[in-house]
């Protein structure tokens, strides 16, 4: 590891306590010049660093910057990722990381960006990811024996854990609309994309790229015109380690869950959540939108619904328009 990395791990640690250059030379094992240079090379990359005389550094305890170390810290201990990269740039977290599970990449690789220039959602839409405003990140999935279906219930698995990380960033309450939407105040804040490689001999799951988005500040100039009805952000303002803060949320719940996810009602949590059980809506089908109501949601995460002519069915996939209360849901 590189000094600039231990330093910022050292700080990361210590946010807002001051250390003299000796005293860092001294955790760190290198020289007094070699702190001064790391300390330079992370203003650089943005870090507030504040220096005073007799006191030493100080990393800001308001610094938002997304960094390894700064996740690491807020991880539980039983979660473990071998490979988790941060960039600041990227076309596509859930791209880069197929062609690194393609690879061969093990499963827990994450990687996570700031800005991404050709995000992608469901049916191949463009997720809007500007820089300095939210937290993209892709995780690899190789589920042992897993059926194609599973992809779908890691999707439900995100959707609840994306929920219970914004409400904990936030204090506020986090809905889902089916089947991977999550929804703040009546305004989409959160959207996810499960991408599946099935083994050619055995149909079975290779692995699974999950990826999600989170518009956790507003962006400075507002959303693009198509997104200013539909898009929230999760909080108003650029706060404490908030892009930290939320990735690491994420990621504790989800791979609690996807750990426990033989015995744990994942499927009963995304019931509770849900924006659109109960509520009327719009299927949208080849012959037109028709006119139904939204009964529940099964283990598989398909959405019963019952048309106006009495017929139910299940819908695996689609798309649905549905009056988003602004108020969320109570669980």
């Amino acid at each position: 590891m590189k000094t600039k990395e231990k330093l910022l791990t050292f700080f990361e640690q210590h946010r807002g306590f001051y250390f003299s250059g000796e005293e860092l030379a001294g955790q760190l094992s290198v020289s007094r010049t070699a702190v001064w240079k790391a300390v330079n090379r992370l203003r650089e990359d943005g870090y507030q660093i504040d220096a005073v005389q007799n006191r030493g550094y100080c990393l800001a305890p308001d610094t938002d910057i997304l960094s390894v170390q700064g996740i690491r810290k807020h991880l539980d201990s039983a979660c473990f990722f071998p490979d988790l990269q941060i960039l600041s740039l990227v076309d596509s977290t859930n791209s880069r990381l197929r062609e690194a599970a393609a690879a061969g990449a093990p499963e827990g690789t994450a990687i996570l960006a700031a800005c991404q220039s050709a995000g992608r959602g469901r049916s191949g839409r463009r997720f809007y990811s500007p820089d300095h405003t939210g937290v993209y990140m892709s995780l690899l999935l190789r589920p042992e024996h897993a059926s194609p279906g599973e992809a779908v219930r890691f999707t439900t698995m995100a959707a609840v854990a994306a929920c219970e990380a914004i409400e904990e960033i936030s204090g506020q309450t986090a809905g889902i609309k089916w089947v991977n939407d999550i929804y703040m105040d009546g305004r989409k804040v959160s959207g996810i994309l499960t991408e599946a490689s099935l083994e050619v001999e055995s149909g079975l799951l290779d692995y699974a790229v999950l990826g999600i988005g989170f518009n956790l500040y507003p962006p400075e100039n507002g959303f693009p015109e198509e997104l200013s009805s539909v898009a929230g952000a999760i909080l108003p303002a650029s706060g404490s380690d908030g892009k930290n803060r939320l990735a690491a949320g994420f990621l504790n719940h989800f791979m609690a869950r996807y750990h426990s996810r033989k015995s744990s009602d994942y499927a009963a949590d995304y019931r509770r959540r849900s924006l659109v059980i109960g509520q009327d809506i719009l299927v949208l089908t080849a012959e037109g939108p028709q006119k139904a109501r939204a009964l529940d949601v099964d283990e598989d995460c398909r959405l019963l619904v019952r048309f106006e002519n009495g017929k139910t069915e299940y819908l695996s996939s689609g798309e649905i328009r549905v009056r988003i209360p602004e108020k969320g849901v109570s669980h």
